[in-house]
């Protein structure tokens, strides 16, 4: 028996009703695969088309698999689980990628890069091709925010359809993002994980379909804004919260022994109300930010060396002791300006002498409290068995028996 050659690279086509274009794009990517000499194959992982799309892709030359998983994400994840070859590019259906020039792809991933993400605007973006608000705010804005919080310098076109990398290193990922926002995820685990990702120029032509793309662009847009936030806690939250907390900290600090003039601005103790505020607002966030660097950790959203320091950082033993620290604090101030009220025969005080002690404990209450909890929630999301749990399976009560032959 004649032993077949082993593919290099599939083409990965998420397909969903794309009967007016998907032949096209066959014989296109398979035309290419041949003029760069790349044993090679056409997968089309189908989400449950009803337009015939399976057939012609079938009789094109595609390989044709069933994506159970609605959705961008889910049709690719399938695809990419299924595909044969050493390395994949994936493109859209819709006959506006280059799918007839692969080679600077190929090229690249030959050379040992685990990413290869296409660059519309360097290859050129054909008129009608990209909706202006697409091409001027709303790819700039994502590849932005994409680039300062991930590092990814060198990747201009954050939401490229079109884009190649090395199976087995992005199988070792888990993605599992099943929208459109699976395109972002690929790019930002990638980052997170250390990967080698370059940028190669491909071309973007006018959809090929008559009907409107599956794209919608507040909705995919957000969903893509969102899954950026989450996966950089550190910097949405962390170092925000860190910057707030230590303004309210330092202003609290100034305004509690008495007012403060700067210049013709009298600062008092409305000043140090918003103070104490910005205090616990930027620890919260502070916290927060790192109870999501631990549940990252957990589920390998995050590098590991970031979130090990917040689960030393947040260990129950040492959140109880700040936070009762705090509480003790708290609660030490809150009894000083409560007997300091009953010297006064529980009457009317004067707020901007109390209140420079009331607003501080109070504070430091609340800073108690949310320190001390976030150690029992660190506590929790750090908490794994040492076997999987055996299913919990509700045994029948005799009345239900009763009830099921009755038809009760």
């Amino acid at each position: 028996m004649t032993k077949q050659p082993e593919i290099e690279v599939t083409v990965l086509l998420p397909c969903l009703n794309e009967a007016e274009t998907l032949e096209s794009c066959v014989r296109k990517a398979l035309r290419s695969l041949e003029e760069c000499g790349v044993v090679g194959e056409v997968l089309v992982s189908d989400n449950g088309s009803t337009d015939g799309s399976q057939a012609l892709a079938e009789a094109a030359g595609a390989r044709v698999v069933h994506a159970p998983i609605r959705g961008y994400g889910g049709a690719l994840l399938g695809g990419i689980e299924q595909a044969r070859g050493r390395y994949v590019i994936m493109a859209d259906a819709d006959d506006s990628y280059a799918l007839s020039d692969l080679g600077p792809f190929v090229e690249a991933l030959r050379a040992g890069h685990d990413v290869v993400m296409g660059n519309r605007f360097r290859g050129g973006i054909a008129p009608g091709a990209m909706p202006p608000l697409h091409r001027y705010l709303g790819n700039p804005a994502l590849s932005w925010l994409g680039r300062m919080l991930f590092g990814l310098s060198r990747v201009r076109d954050f939401h490229c359809g079109m884009r190649g990398f090395h199976a087995e290193r992005i199988r070792a990922l888990g993605l599992c993002m099943p929208g459109m926002e699976f395109a972002s995820e690929l790019v930002v685990r990638a980052a997170l994980a250390g990967y080698d990702i370059v940028e190669v120029p491909t071309t973007l032509s006018p959809d090929g379909r008559s009907r409107p793309p599956h794209l919608r662009t507040w909705r995919d847009g957000w969903r893509h804004l969102r899954l950026l936030l989450v996966f950089a806690p550190g910097k949405t939250l962390v170092r925000p919260g860190a910057a707030l907390a230590l303004s309210g900290l330092v202003g609290a600090g100034a305004l509690t022994p008495g007012p403060l003039s700067l210049g013709s601005v009298r600062l008092d103790v409305s000043t140090l109300a918003y103070a104490c505020l910005m205090a616990l607002v930027g620890m919260q966030l502070v916290l927060f930010g790192g109870l999501a660097e631990i549940y990252g950790r957990q589920e390998r959203l995050v590098p590991q060396r970031a979130s090990d320091r917040w689960i030393r950082l947040l260990r129950l033993e040492t959140s109880a002791a700040v936070g009762l620290a705090l509480l003790t604090l708290g609660v030490a101030g809150t009894v000083g300006a409560v007997s300091y009220w009953g010297l006064d025969g529980f009457g009317d005080l004067n707020p901007n002498d109390t209140l420079r002690v009331v607003l501080p404990s109070a504070t430091a209450v609340a800073l108690g409290v949310v320190v001390l909890f976030s150690g029992l929630v660190a506590s929790l999301l750090t908490l794994r068995p040492a076997h999987p749990s055996p299913a919990i399976v509700r045994q029948p009560r005799p009345d239900d028996r009763d009830r099921a032959l009755t038809g009760g």
